[in-house]
């Protein structure tokens, strides 16, 4: 029984939410700040009364809608629309509570710079435009605070509404690369359970399809056109695990072989059964125990004389890709190849080697039969080797045999997790 994936934990992304909890900090520190300017100059103004009551409103206000602006769901265009309204209402009392000698010499508002955590907000939820539209409306009332353009005043307005506008941007560009990864990052989640389920119907579906179309054509009568449907079919299904497209189903008589074709029950190099597996996906499992099956007559198996530990999950997708690779030598190697297995334990990674007498594959045979959606080495193989973070290497030359070299990083195999076993 293969051992069951491990449900990973999902985090959410979210590039702005940092921004959020920055925003929640100024406030508060802006609001410390407004007061220590307000009680440092207390007997300065000329209606303190007033001053004092609406700093008491402003902190009555960031204290109950401390919470509102730590994220974007919280932080509601209502709740922004009132934030710029206690901010502006700052400004515009100024002059009655301040002296007009002091305002004229540059003094701060009530709110002081408070209120650009009122703009911020706008830029963080809606982008540049929204804070534009809030800077915009900040200017103006501080202007008319001002009674002019003043040329600080003109100054420390042009910083605010550039800060808040780029900041907007900045939202806004950071938004666009967050859906843009996570709409990779579901692409690529997409496509590697579309490679482990193709490979799982090459393993066992489509190689049944070809020896039933063989058998059928051996035999003739009424099992050829079954041995016929059953090649259409396998076509069909070759191309849907290829590309996703179903093309037109050709005959029997146009089969091409590849490395990836099954042979006839009768091929010398049997597959081996599976042996069992852990049910946990992670616990040590013995790599020699799930490859000896494969020795026999015609296949030789070396392996050192201490246990070769990998996770269970990594260790059963090796001996899968090992079992792809003997099919090869099954199919294409001839009814007198002989098959060698070499299983290496080194300090980093494991090493398996499946080695051939047979004619060897001719150079560019593995490309052409990707193409051809013939996607045994591709998928069972070097798919397998790929998820493990691992490499298949072959080594042919024509009469020469072939010779595939399978490596998996002991650290890569030991941190991958939720990976089916076969």
């Amino acid at each position: 029984m293969a051992p069951q994936p491990k449900r990973e934990r999902v985090v959410r992304m979210s590039v702005e939410q940092p921004l959020w909890q920055a925003l929640t900090a100024y406030r508060v520190l802006t609001l410390i700040y407004a007061l220590c300017l307000f009680v440092y100059s207390f007997y300065d103004y000329d209606r303190p009364r007033g001053a004092a009551a609406y700093m008491a409103v402003l902190t009555l206000w960031t204290a109950l809608t401390f919470r509102m602006v730590s994220s974007a769901e919280r932080c509601t265009r209502r709740f922004l629309i009132g934030d710029l309204a206690v901010a502006i209402t700052g400004i515009l009392l100024t002059p009655l509570v301040d002296t007009h000698d002091r305002i004229a010499e540059g003094t701060p508002t009530l709110p002081s710079i408070w209120t650009a955590g009122a703009v911020l907000g706008f830029a963080i939820k809606g982008g540049w435009r929204w804070a534009a539209w809030a800077s915009t409306i900040v200017c103006a009332a501080n202007i008319i605070e001002r009674g002019g353009f003043a040329q600080d005043t003109v100054h420390m307005l042009m910083l605010v509404w550039v800060a808040s506008v780029a900041i907007g941007y900045v939202v806004e560009v950071a938004r666009a690369s967050e859906r843009t990864l996570a709409r990779a990052l579901r692409i690529e989640a997409a496509t590697r359970e579309r490679e482990r389920l193709a490979r799982d119907i090459h393993d066992s579906v489509l190689q049944v399809l070809a020896m039933v179309q063989r058998r059928g054509a051996a035999i003739g009568g009424e099992a050829a056109e079954l041995g016929r449907m059953a090649g259409e079919q396998e076509i069909a299904l070759r191309s849907l695990v290829a590309t996703g497209l179903v093309t037109p189903p050709r005959g029997a008589a146009d089969d091409r072989t590849d490395a990836t074709d099954p042979g006839p029950p009768s091929a010398p190099v049997a597959a081996a059964p599976r042996p069992e597996l852990p049910e946990d996906a992670d616990e040590p499992c013995d790599l020699r125990a799930l490859l000896a099956p494969h020795a026999g007559s015609q296949v030789t198996f070396s392996e050192p004389g201490a246990p070769v530990i990998l996770p269970a999950a990594a260790a059963g997708e090796l001996a899968a890709a090992v079992g792809a690779a003997l099919d090869n030598v099954r199919v294409h190697a001839g009814e007198g190849a002989r098959a060698w297995i070499l299983l290496e334990d080194e300090p980093g990674a494991v090493m398996v080697t499946v080695r051939d007498d047979g004619p060897g594959i001719p150079e560019g045979r593995l490309a052409d039969a990707e193409r051809e959606g013939r996607l045994g080495v591709a998928l069972s193989i070097r798919g397998r080797l790929r998820d493990l973070g691992g490499t298949a290497e072959w080594i042919s030359a024509p009469g020469q045999g072939t010779e595939v070299e399978l490596t998996v990083p002991k650290l890569a195999a030991s941190g991958k997790k939720g990976t089916t076993a076969r």
